[in-house]
């Protein structure tokens, strides 16, 4: 282990240097994704979802008549 001084601030002087570019590339990075985010809550990207087609639509119906059949059934009710 090296005891000069100076070697020492060296050292010392790398890690500082190494942790602030670290550390100034991370918060560039959290900038740049709040920016993003913010840039999709105004474009309304969050909110809008494709409707569903209507095939998809009776398949969701067929699935819930299904489902309510073998409800029926297990709990005892005849259809």
């Amino acid at each position: 282990m090296p005891t000069d001084p100076t070697t020492v601030l060296m050292i010392a002087g790398f890690a500082f240097a190494a942790l602030l570019t670290v550390a100034l590339i991370g918060l560039r990075g959290w900038r740049d994704w709040l920016q993003l985010k913010h840039a999709e809550i105004g474009a309304g990207a969050l909110h809008d979802r494709p409707l569903p087609s209507g095939s998809a639509r009776i398949e969701v119906a067929d699935l819930k008549e299904r489902v309510r059949k073998l409800e029926a059934i297990a709990s005892g009710i005849e259809l």
